[in-house]
């Protein structure tokens, strides 16, 4: 068992009561029906912790990568959907979901 904590916390250490800890991050939920294409858009879903925010960023080129943010979401009941309909203005395109 891991013991996760959120962003911006203090005094946390890499053990709690004899457990590993580990910083809880967003996660994309690519094992559903919302991840991939449909409706003339690519989307997925985030779920997280109810009120955090994240931001989803999207860049062209892994190699030498520029992040642009594309959409700002603050999570109700753990999770939001991400839809992005400009994906088909670029050859490729490459999603991260971070935390501010």
């Amino acid at each position: 068992m891991t013991v996760y904590y959120l962003p911006g916390k203090t005094n946390w250490g890499s053990t709690f009561c004899g457990r590993p800890t580990k910083l809880w991050k967003p996660q994309m939920q690519a094992q559903n029906a919302h991840f991939g294409v449909g409706s003339n858009q690519f989307g997925f879903n985030i779920n997280w912790s109810s009120g955090q925010v994240i931001v989803v960023e999207a860049c062209t080129n892994l190699t030498n990568p520029v992040w642009y943010p594309i959409q700002t979401n603050t999570l109700t009941d753990g999770g939001a959907n991400f839809n992005d309909s400009q994906w088909t203005n670029y050859p490729g395109r490459f999603y991260r979901v971070r935390s501010p």
